[in-house]
């Protein structure tokens, strides 16, 4: 057997081209009008959008990080760097009851 005698073991599947004419006709799987229906059809990504809705103000700072946790001390001297390696708190205000 040489290298030109040599077939698949399943043959290649046809590409499905959608909007090229041929055999479809008309608007050839597109639906009607609209952006989709369009050449080109390029939709604009979610993630933009929610970057626009961020509050972009300089020194502004989210609410949702930035809340106040009520902790009581386990020891009489026991300094704030102390108890945010004991709680695992990362950033925000500690209140002290």
């Amino acid at each position: 057997m040489q290298t030109h005698e040599v077939k698949r073991k399943n043959e290649n599947r046809d590409r499905r081209y959608v909007g090229r004419g041929g055999k479809r006709g008309k608007t050839a799987g597109r639906g009607t009008k609209g952006q989709n229906a369009r050449a080109g059809r390029k939709i604009r990504p979610v993630i933009r959008d929610l970057i626009k809705k961020i509050p972009k103000n300089r020194g502004y700072k989210f609410k949702s990080i930035r809340k106040p946790v009520a902790v009581t001390r386990a020891v009489k001297n026991e300094t704030f760097a102390q108890m945010r390696k004991r709680l695992n708190l990362v950033g925000g205000k500690i209140t002290v009851k």
